[in-house]
């Protein structure tokens, strides 16, 4: 194999893993991209490393390591996709492949910074409307949301304190919340307001793919998945009780139960300004639009059914089949985008990562003894929702074959 496409395929299978592709399907597509090339190679993946060995004929092996340094951004995930396909079909040169992924790689956000701060208030804002629709929340969400995502912007240009930004965040939302209940005389603080500007730091994504990954006996990369989703919970809860113990508020003031003062109608709109958000802030094509509002309400309408029917904990799995199927049958569609681009926004809906988030924070408090048990449950289904998803649909498929 010649060295420019065994480079070639090692930074595509990196982008991919940048791009929190599974890496069972990472190693599926580059054995069917290195065949389409008509090229024989060995591969090691890993969440955040590649490693493509070819033959060099006489002179042995040649072998090609690529780490992926950081996670791509969601805007940067729909041209890697249209890369990916080029490169399936035998379509893309090699030193045509290297050029793109060099474009792809270095450039810059679509908005500037203050139009993604606002999105980040918008997204916030459509969490409230989800999670705990009172006219005071979805007020303080938006003010947070801008502070929160203010804080995220300056941990994109600063890596050294991107590491504080989830901790240092939910300090400082935890701290005004909990002061903005002494001012109005509140005997508890509700969690789920808590919970609107911190989403984007809630680790849904890497649980959902630890499972996929250890279901399919990737055991390294799923652990360390599941490990890093882990870490990011406690980050998080460790902002939140550090702000809690140095107010003197105590733990059993902490109060999980939902509360809806605007209407039934509030979480429907809710997904509507989500998505609104998720434009204005994570940035893909304009074009997307109506696929992701379709793809939201789909996942979002199963999620509520689901817990009509069955319970809290099973309205995750519920959502997740929903949002995996409708994601697949609209990603037939020509003009619309990969399956991939349409399930990843759609997590935060089925909020697996906020539930989690709770039940990690009640483990301080009285009902410590049952919050991991339910903390497990309610991440872990909608990772099995997406997984029954994908089965279905292959299923369907392999009976119309």
């Amino acid at each position: 194999m010649t060295e420019p496409h065994l480079r070639f395929v090692a930074r595509l299978g990196a982008a991919m893993c940048a791009a929190q592709y599974p890496v069972t399907l990472v190693r599926q597509m580059l054995v069917r991209s290195a065949t389409s090339y008509q090229e024989d190679t060995d591969f090691i993946v890993l969440p955040n490393h590649v490693q493509v060995v070819g033959s060099a004929g006489d002179a042995g092996s040649i072998v090609k390591a690529v780490h992926a340094e950081r996670a791509l951004r969601f805007d940067q995930m729909f041209p890697l996709t249209r890369l990916v396909s080029s490169a399936l079909a035998g379509r893309t040169a090699p030193a045509d492949g290297l050029a793109e992924l060099d474009r792809l790689m270095t450039a810059p956000p679509p908005y500037r910074a203050w139009v993604r701060i606002l999105g980040h208030g918008i997204l916030s804002t459509g969490f409230a409307l989800l999670l705990e629709p009172t006219a005071l929340n979805v007020l303080l969400a938006m003010v947070l949301g801008l502070l929160v995502g203010s804080f995220w912007i300056v941990g994109q240009r600063f890596s050294s304190v991107s590491v504080l930004v989830p901790a240092t965040s939910a300090f400082v939302v935890t701290t005004i919340c909990i002061l903005g209940a002494h001012q109005f005389a509140l005997d508890h603080l509700g969690l789920r307001a808590l919970i609107p500007p911190l989403a984007m730091f809630l680790p849904g994504s890497a649980i959902t793919l630890s499972v996929i990954e250890l279901t399919s006996r990737d055991v390294v990369s799923g652990s360390s998945r599941l490990i890093a989703g882990f870490i990011d919970l406690v980050q998080l809860a460790f902002g939140i009780l550090i702000a809690v113990q140095l107010l003197g508020m105590q733990t059993h003031q902490l109060s999980a139960l939902p509360l809806n003062k605007l209407g039934p109608w509030a979480p429907w709109l809710g997904v509507l300004v989500y998505a609104v958000g998720v434009m204005l802030f994570l940035a893909p094509p304009r074009s997307v639009f109506p696929w992701l509002l379709a793809i939201a309400y789909a996942g979002y309408l199963g999620q509520f059914l689901g817990d009509r029917a069955l319970g809290s904990y099973a309205s995750g799995f519920c959502g997740g089949v929903v949002l995996t199927l409708a994601a697949l049958i609209v990603s037939r569609h020509p003009s619309a985008p990969s399956a991939i681009t349409l399930i990843l926004p759609g997590f935060w809906l089925l909020v697996p990562g906020s539930i989690g988030l709770i039940g990690i924070t009640e483990m301080f408090g009285a009902e410590g003894d049952s919050a991991l048990p339910a903390t497990l449950i309610s991440m872990i289904s909608v990772a099995f929702g997406l997984q029954t998803g994908l089965a279905l649909w292959s299923l369907i498929r392999g009976l119309r074959d």
